[in-house]
C-alpha cells in the first residue's frame, strides 16, 4: 500500500479510472461549523491519495473536475455526510454517486449492522481500526496513523462493491439501490440548504412523528 498525501488539490493528469472511491475528515458534522480537512481517494489499486485541505483554500480545481465528470462513479459509505461536506466546501456535489451503506441497508436485510467496519468484516474478513476517527484533522501536520487510516477508509470500497452488486443482483434489489443512490445529491443539497432534519416526504414534515 501507497499512501500519497497533497496539498488542497490533487495534481494534474491523475486518473481514478471509471469508479473512485472518496471520503472525507472534517473537524465535525456541522457543516456550517466544522470545515472539511481531508479528502481520500483510490481506485481500488490497493493505493490512496489524500489532500489536505488547509483553511479557506477549497478552490481544487483538479478535485472539483474529477467531482463532476459523469463518466467516473464516486464511491462512498455514507454518501450522505460526505457528499455535503465537499458540496458545501468545495461548492460541488459529486455525482454520480455509489453509497456501500446504501447498497448494504438494501442488500442485507438480514441485520442491522451496515457501518464500514461491519460490512468489511462481513463481506472481506478485514478488521478496520477506528481509533483515529475522533482525532484532529484540522492539525496541519497528520500523523501516521492518521494517514493510515484515512487511507483504509477508501482502500476496500471498491472489492465491497463488488460483493454488495453480486448480493443485490441475486436478491433482485439492484435497480432499486442505484435509484436510491441516485437521489443522494439532491439529499445533500437538502442538507445544506437547511433541510437536513426535515423529512420533505411525510405527510406533516415540519411535525415531528407526523
Amino acid at each position: 500500500m501507497t499512501v500519497t498525501l497533497y496539498q488542497n488539490d490533487i495534481p494534474d493528469g491523475l486518473s481514478f479510472g471509471s469508479v473512485v472511491a472518496v471520503d472525507t475528515e472534517s473537524m465535525g458534522l456541522n457543516w456550517d461549523r466544522d470545515r472539511i480537512c481531508v479528502i481520500q481517494l483510490s481506485s481500488g489499486d490497493g493505493n490512496a491519495h489524500l489532500v489536505q485541505l488547509q483553511r479557506g483554500k477549497y478552490d481544487a480545481p483538479n478535485l472539483k473536475k474529477l467531482f463532476a465528470d459523469p463518466k467516473v462513479v464516486k464511491l462512498f459509505h455514507f454518501a450522505r455526510a460526505d457528499l455535503a461536506a465537499i458540496g458545501r466546501y468545495l461548492g460541488v456535489i459529486p455525482q454520480p454517486v455509489y453509497c456501500t451503506k446504501i447498497a448494504s441497508l438494501i442488500a442485507r436485510t438480514f441485520t442491522d449492522r451496515h457501518g464500514l467496519k461491519d460490512i468489511a468484516r462481513d463481506l472481506i474478513a478485514v478488521d478496520l481500526s477506528k481509533e483515529q476517527q475522533t482525532s484532529d484533522w484540522g492539525s496541519g501536520t497528520l500523523t501516521q496513523d492518521q494517514l493510515n487510516y484515512a487511507a483504509s477508509d477508501v482502500l476496500y470500497l471498491h472489492r465491497l462493491k463488488d460483493k454488495l452488486d453480486d448480493m443485490l443482483t441475486r436478491e433482485g434489489r439492484r435497480e432499486l439501490a442505484l435509484n436510491t443512490m441516485a437521489c443522494l445529491p439532491a439529499r445533500a443539497a437538502l442538507d445544506i440548504g437547511g433541510w437536513e432534519n426535515i423529512d420533505i416526504f411525510a405527510h406533516s414534515p415540519f411535525r415531528r412523528g407526523a
